[in-house]
């Protein structure tokens, strides 16, 4: 039986992390009899890398077989104010049933423990051997969430209903940065400053935020982030007050989108905005589910998780 010693990742590892996260991933979906979720090159899941390493410089771990030099395993992991958040986590489907997810797991798990602080993230629901890893370790669920897709139109969205709200939705600026915190830490109760200043800054030139100005004109009442680049179209993260207000900001987000499928997260339970995406011409993907270890505070409001970055 081969060892797996951990290691952080370097910068010279990212293509091949890239290609272990680009197959690994594609593997699961098609050994499940569903389509592979990157397309094209390897070399567009270098975005977790790039995206997590300069949020979080040295957060992730690698497991390297010791026989073959070859990177088997890797997680990205994201220290916040609140909550460690257990970012995407991956194996080599040749290297299966050795025990390599629950070492990367353990080594997060062990350092939010020296933290004092819960760990949080979002995993597949119908994966169940994810399910089982994290549930083994502690997690325990917390909400669930549908993922839907749309090919929005060149035009636009052309279906369904148009929300009431959005004539509120606005694109977001930096001056809206406490707002957005604000807003996060009421409704979500968790803290992490550093992802908003990163999505409004943009200097990727991949992200998009839009806000919902509150009725009376004070403050704000939601906020939606989202990405596009080839190895993440979604809509997320975002937190708003009610149904209506988050139905405006995806209509809103959506058509940041035209000529692409993004993907994102609507919970289970928001009846009135599920029913928007549907008139939209939204399809159902796949189901996913908020874990969390440790402490954790009732939400309220809508709250739609993302993976780009991981927000638990």
């Amino acid at each position: 039986m081969s060892n797996y010693p951990l290691r952080a990742m370097r910068t010279d590892d990212w293509d091949e992390v890239a290609a272990l996260i680009f197959h690994s991933t594609n593997a699961w979906y098609q050994a499940n009899g569903k389509p592979p979720i990157f397309q094209g090159e390897t070399s567009a899941a270098r975005l977790f890398c790039e995206v997590y390493e300069a949020l979080d410089p040295g957060c992730c771990v690698v497991a390297v077989c010791e026989a073959s030099g070859q990177i088997t395993g890797s997680c990205f992991y994201h220290p916040r104010p609140t909550h460690m958040s257990l970012g995407i986590m991956n194996v080599h489907p040749q290297h299966f049933g050795q025990g390599i997810a629950r070492k990367l797991l353990t080594i997060i798990i062990d350092q939010a423990e020296a933290q004092q602080k819960p760990v949080r993230l979002v995993s597949s629901a119908i994966n169940l051997d994810s399910f089982s890893l994290y549930n083994r370790a502690g997690f325990v669920p917390r909400a669930m969430f549908q993922d839907m897709i749309l090919q929005v139109p060149e035009e636009g969205i052309q279906r369904g209903t148009k929300p009431e709200g959005i004539g509120r939705v606005r694109t977001a600026t930096l001056d809206d940065l406490e707002a957005i915190v604000a807003l996060e830490a009421d409704l979500h109760k968790i803290s992490r400053p550093d992802d908003h200043r990163f999505f409004l800054e943009n200097q990727q030139g991949i992200w998009h935020v839009a806000v919902i100005e509150a009725t009376d004109g004070t403050g704000i009442d939601g906020f939606l982030a989202s990405v596009c680049h080839p190895g993440s179209n979604m809509l997320g993260p975002g937190v708003m007050r009610t149904e209506e207000d988050a139905a405006a900001l995806v209509y809103f987000e959506l058509n940041q989108h035209r000529g692409r499928m993004p993907v994102w997260l609507v919970p289970v339970q928001a009846s009135r905005l599920v029913q928007y995406c549907y008139g939209w011409g939204a399809k159902n993907c796949e189901l996913h589910v908020s874990q969390v270890r440790g402490e954790w505070t009732p939400t309220s409001g809508i709250i739609m998780p993302t993976f780009m970055p991981e927000t638990g």
